[in-house]
């Protein structure tokens, strides 16, 4: 194989390949209860589920948020979710209503504000 052929499929490729620019940004704090319950609750299954695999998840702490971000206001409550696209805020969970309420609550943000579709019955 020559090096023309190789970068023409990895180009080819990289065009096929879905690109998703958004994330889920936990905003926490040291010593806060709902985030450890959060992290007990949520935080091994999220990465697997396609919710998480839309939209990773970063951690920041409410004294370090990431000056790149364009917040719609500032963030009072932890933990609070915010769905981030292209480095913009497109809307927000503040707390933790505990795991029954949180995955459908993080569906319906998705799918109100990106493509995302949850395979609900």
């Amino acid at each position: 194989m020559n090096i023309q052929t190789f970068i023409a499929g990895v180009s080819i490729a990289l065009t096929s390949m879905q690109v998703s620019a958004s994330e889920l940004l936990m905003v926490e704090e040291k010593g806060c209860y709902w985030c450890e319950r959060w992290d007990q609750e949520i935080s091994a299954i999220y990465p697997k589920t396609s919710a998480g695999q839309y939209a990773p998840l970063r951690r920041v702490d409410i004294d370090a948020l990431p000056n790149e971000i364009r917040f719609n206001r500032g963030v009072m409550f932890t933990p609070t979710f915010i769905l981030i696209h292209n480095d913009v805020e497109l809307a927000r969970i503040e707390g933790y209503p505990g795991e029954d309420f949180f995955w459908p609550l993080l569906e319906d943000v998705l799918a109100a504000h990106t493509p995302f579709k949850e395979n609900r019955p």
